[in-house]
């Protein structure tokens, strides 16, 4: 193991590692939930972010790959055209994030009903939580500190917002939802 551990912690596999990690860190994350969720009654919770998790992580390598596609067609690279290539990555992965916020603000919204104050709160928790897990997945194909200080404080800020104002996130990323979710 301890080959396997400095094999991986080489700066050489930085990438692999933080998928990997990305990765570890969703699936224990979902493990948790359903743990903690399902004394309360609330297990599915745990079963429809396994889904929108799923679905996350499709759309984002879908759309990394077109990015890396446009941005070499449009010759867009961190030196020759420094301001365009931070840029789109910026509004693509904040789309990203900003769809997963709207997600999980949704999902918590409409696992709410009849639950006493305490139980609100733990979801609302896992809520949080869940966007700061998508933004590290997020960070694993837009790897700049700046992607990855922007999308965590997007994730955080966009799922208050849409937990306060619900019909912003339905507006934005409502169309996408029905076709995959039942809310």
């Amino acid at each position: 193991m301890g080959d396997f551990s400095r094999w991986l912690l080489h700066e050489d596999q930085k990438e692999l590692f933080e998928y990997l990690f990305a990765l570890v860190l969703n699936i224990t994350f979902v493990a948790i939930t359903a743990l903690v969720l399902w004394p309360m009654g609330r297990a599915i919770v745990a079963w429809r972010l396994t889904k929108g998790y799923w679905i996350f992580w499709s759309v984002l390598i879908l759309v990394s790959i077109l990015m890396i596609l446009a941005q070499r067609f449009f010759r867009m690279d961190l030196y020759s055209r420094f301001n365009a290539y931070l840029i789109s990555g910026l509004v693509v992965s904040g789309l990203l994030q900003l769809g997963w916020s709207a997600f999980a603000a949704l999902l918590i919204r409409s696992s709410m009903m009849g639950t006493p104050m305490w139980v609100a709160v733990v979801l609302y928790g896992v809520g949080l939580i869940s966007c700061y897990v998508a933004s590290v997945a997020v960070g694993v194909y837009y790897m700049g500190t700046i992607y990855r200080l922007v999308n965590s404080i997007l994730a955080l800020v966009a799922f208050v917002l849409f937990s306060v104002w619900p019909a912003a996130g339905s507006a934005m990323y409502g169309w996408f939802f029905r076709l995959w979710f039942e809310f």
